[in-house]
């Protein structure tokens, strides 16, 4: 007899569970996300300004631009944001990739001429 995925979590450790609840999330594709977001291809389509066909081929993509990331995230209502992650130290948010500073909370004060 076949047993449903639904019935083989329920009976796992709830922590476990938990676990792979934030997995599934992580591993979230172009589609589930547009999908959550409670929106066609058609309607995301058109928010775009592309084909229906666009969209189909851009949630099959494994690699694409950022910005094209970014904005197809958008259409759906969210907002993209890229972290660095490194050993022993704090997330990074990185805002820009090129063309123009950073943006800082305090300006740095440039080193005195000698």
């Amino acid at each position: 007899m076949a047993r449903k995925l639904d019935d083989i979590l329920a009976a796992l450790p709830k922590a476990r569970q938990k676990r792979i609840e934030k997995r599934a999330l992580e591993l979230a594709t172009l589609k589930d996300l547009r999908i959550a977001a409670g929106k066609t291809q058609a309607q995301l389509a058109e928010t775009l300004g592309v084909g229906q066909d666009t969209i189909s081929r851009l949630e099959k993509r494994s690699d694409m631009l950022l910005s094209t990331l970014r904005m197809h995230v958008e259409s759906m209502g969210g907002k993209l944001e890229l972290v660095a992650q490194f050993p022993n130290r704090p997330p990074v948010v990185i805002d820009q990739l090129a063309g123009g500073a950073p943006h800082r909370s305090k300006p740095i004060k440039a080193a005195p001429r000698t």
